[in-house]
């Protein structure tokens, strides 16, 4: 909704405001120009990324149109989901916990959780070192440095689309230049005509520039912006799953270690201490 918004604040700016300082709406709709913008554009995209990165890009775009699903109530239940596991173990044993890792669609304790089981990402990651952790063959160095190998492939595959969406943007001012300079040409080759039409000839001309340079700053930058943060969201889930489990192994109890995770979060969607307690107490 806030793209949609946003969209709609630019272009109600800039066109309200040509409007208002006198000029014509009519001069820059100019559909050949936005032809060779964004033809060029999309096709220096397609030339420019392999299959996976278009595909990415493509499977991501509608995000953009939906709030985020990482908020305050999604750490916390994540936090909750934690706890319940760690509690487990420190009850009755790693063993206790193998059949939830190795199918946490039948597991009830994800089942209590289901958007966290929705996110396969989250579950993937947790349950394999949860499973890694019952082997027992890893220490806590060692998982740890597993972890931001594995999260930071994560996140460079959760910023393709970003990168893709970024580059595309930064092509259409050029883009927008090429479009121009073909007016130019045309008029230059129009010499001879009335002066009425040759300077709409250089009107149209000039909105190639203009049209390139708003698209990339007004309209395609932003999503670019919007997705890495969609990128960086989903990764501090992973890093939260990190931050716990960690502690965890290194001999905290489960309050503690969900404590440790709880510090990891940004402070806009971290909660209180007595709120996240008040939370688990809740989903036991």
């Amino acid at each position: 909704m806030l793209v949609i918004v946003g969209y709609v604040v630019v272009t109600a700016s800039i066109f309200g405001g040509f409007a208002l300082a006198g000029g014509h709406l009519g001069a820059l709709f100019q559909p050949v120009e936005l032809l060779m913008i964004g033809g060029g554009a999309g096709g220096a995209f397609f030339v420019g990324n392999n299959m996976k990165s278009i595909k990415a890009t493509l499977k991501d775009l509608p995000k953009v149109l939906k709030g985020s699903k990482y908020n305050k109530n999604s750490y916390m239940e994540l936090m909750a989901l934690l706890y319940e596991f760690l509690g487990k173990v420190r009850k009755e044993g790693l063993m206790s916990i193998e059949a939830d890792v190795e199918r946490p669609e039948e597991s009830p304790i994800f089942a209590k959780y289901p958007k966290i089981l929705a996110d396969h990402h989250v579950v993937e990651f947790m349950t394999d070192y949860l499973r890694i952790m019952v082997s027992g063959n890893l220490n806590a160095m060692e998982i740890e440095n597993l972890m931001d190998v594995e999260i930071e492939t994560h996140h460079h595959e959760a910023m393709i689309s970003s990168h893709a969406i970024a580059k595309l943007g930064d092509g259409m001012p050029a883009f927008g230049i090429v479009a121009a300079v073909m007016g130019v040409v045309h008029t230059m080759e129009s010499v001879g005509v009335p002066p009425a039409e040759l300077g709409m000839l250089i009107a149209h001309a000039l909105v190639g520039t203009f049209l390139g340079i708003l698209l990339a700053y007004g309209f395609v930058g932003p999503l670019a912006a919007l997705l890495e943060q969609k990128a960086e969201e989903g990764t501090k889930m992973l890093q939260t799953i990190k931050v716990t489990l960690l502690a965890n192994l290194n001999g905290y109890a489960p309050a503690m270690a969900v404590e440790f995770g709880r510090k990891v979060l940004n402070s806009a969607e971290r909660p209180g201490f007595l709120e996240l307690e008040e939370h688990v107490k809740q989903k036991r």
